[in-house]
């Protein structure tokens, strides 16, 4: 009986390891952009926009070594909200002006062509740096990532200064 209970008891420490490891390699994924940049923007915050596939061992590593820590840092939630779109996923989703679309329709809107791609984008879905396409190699990633968000987030702090102007 205690065996039982003991191989039970790791059977289920295992199922709740895993489906954690699954769901903590993933980012959001968008619902309704129109509501999260809304919600963004009134909170200073700059959407990060990673267009993957899966399979892609790019996409999996820039995921795992980069955008996941970035968002359970404390200054990056201050500064970002974070979202995974999958380029070939016939999933529904709301663009910016409100109108239905798929993660796939989002992707070939903005023209994206080489995973893994990110994109930080402002309230009305408009591109606020330059996007950061491909991942080789991770020697200066983080420098070029870092640089992109100080650029867009400068650009959206603009953008509310000139409206209250």
């Amino acid at each position: 009986m205690c065996r039982l209970l003991t191989g039970a008891l790791i059977l289920s420490c295992t199922l709740c390891a895993t489906s954690f490891a699954q769901t903590a390699q993933h980012l959001p994924e968008p619902v309704d952009l129109r509501a999260s940049a809304t919600d963004a923007t009134a909170r200073g915050r700059v959407l990060l926009v990673l267009f993957s596939e899966s399979g892609c061992q790019w996409c999996e590593r820039l995921r795992r070594e980069y955008l996941l820590p970035m968002q359970r840092n404390a200054e990056a939630q201050k500064k970002l909200a974070f979202f995974q779109v999958d380029v070939h996923a016939d999933t529904a989703l709301r663009d910016f002006a409100g109108q239905p679309t798929t993660q796939a329709g989002l992707a070939r809107r903005y023209g994206i062509r080489v995973m893994p791609t990110v994109l930080l984008l402002g309230p009305a879905g408009e591109k606020l740096a330059e996007p950061l396409v491909g991942f080789t190699s991770g020697d200066f990633y983080g420098a070029y990532l870092d640089e992109r968000i100080s650029s867009a987030a400068a650009s959206l702090a603009g953008q509310k200064g000139s409206k209250a102007n």
